[in-house]
């Protein structure tokens, strides 16, 4: 099957936000600064997303391989997601976006698990005129979320297993796929990340780092996304 996206406005966007780094190391800027205008871009981001129509918007905050970078980058990373937490709460709901967590989050001390249960349950209000489902995939992995379905599938004693039941067990179940998936950071990959639920997803490589995505390069993804034919496939035009 395949249609021409209707609009400039997917109903869910994925976005692996990369290059934080490397744009402070340009800039002969600690890496922190980098990290800094990232969750500013974040911030942007969401607001944007909101102002579109966009129903979903998950973006991979933390994922599992980050936990081998340097015990002080990590630490400063866990910093940032905490306070990011506590000061943009206000701002989630004000926008009636509702937050959602997914990943191994038991990884995370319970100080910051705390912060994210409570930043959930205070955006939860925002369920009947909710306008966003803001979805932070941290220490997340794509082969993770398999796996963990695939465990909870061996648990059903069914003969035969089929993709919805696989889906339903994915830690995105509640939301449908992406319909575009954003990758800044210069790369053309998608590392680990979602890696059932992008299977039809279009993908997007911008040249640039993520601090420099801003509401023109979000916009210039979405005019993109209305260019493609979306296909997922359908072979009947199959031919040697």
């Amino acid at each position: 099957m395949e249609c021409k996206s209707p609009d400039t406005v997917p109903n869910h966007v994925a976005i692996i936000m990369d290059g934080n780094n490397r744009w402070a190391s340009e800039k002969d800027l600690p890496g922190v600064a980098g990290h800094q205008k990232g969750v500013e871009r974040a911030r942007e981001a969401v607001e944007f997303a909101v102002k579109k129509g966009i129903s979903t918007l998950t973006i991979f905050a933390f994922s599992s391989e980050n936990w081998g970078r340097s015990n002080e980058e990590v630490n400063l990373l866990m910093k940032l997601l905490n306070t990011a937490l506590k000061e943009q709460v206000p701002n989630l709901i004000e926008n009636s976006v509702q937050l959602n967590f997914i990943g191994d989050l038991a990884q995370f001390d319970s100080d910051l698990l705390n912060q994210m249960k409570k930043s959930e349950d205070l955006t939860a209000c925002n369920e009947k005129e909710k306008k966003l489902d803001l979805v932070v995939a941290a220490s997340y992995g794509g082969r993770w979320d398999i796996i963990n379905a695939v465990n909870s599938l061996k648990k059903s004693n069914k003969d035969k297993i089929s993709e919805e039941d696989l889906t339903s067990l994915l830690s995105t179940s509640k939301f449908r796929d992406p319909d575009l998936c954003i990758r800044t950071g210069k790369e053309k990959r998608i590392s680990n990340f979602l890696l059932w639920q992008l299977a039809y997803t279009e993908l997007y490589f911008p040249d640039l780092l993520w601090p420099d995505f801003d509401d023109d390069e979000f916009e210039k993804a979405l005019l993109e996304y209305s260019t493609r034919t979306r296909r997922f496939g359908d072979k009947s035009n199959f031919s040697l």
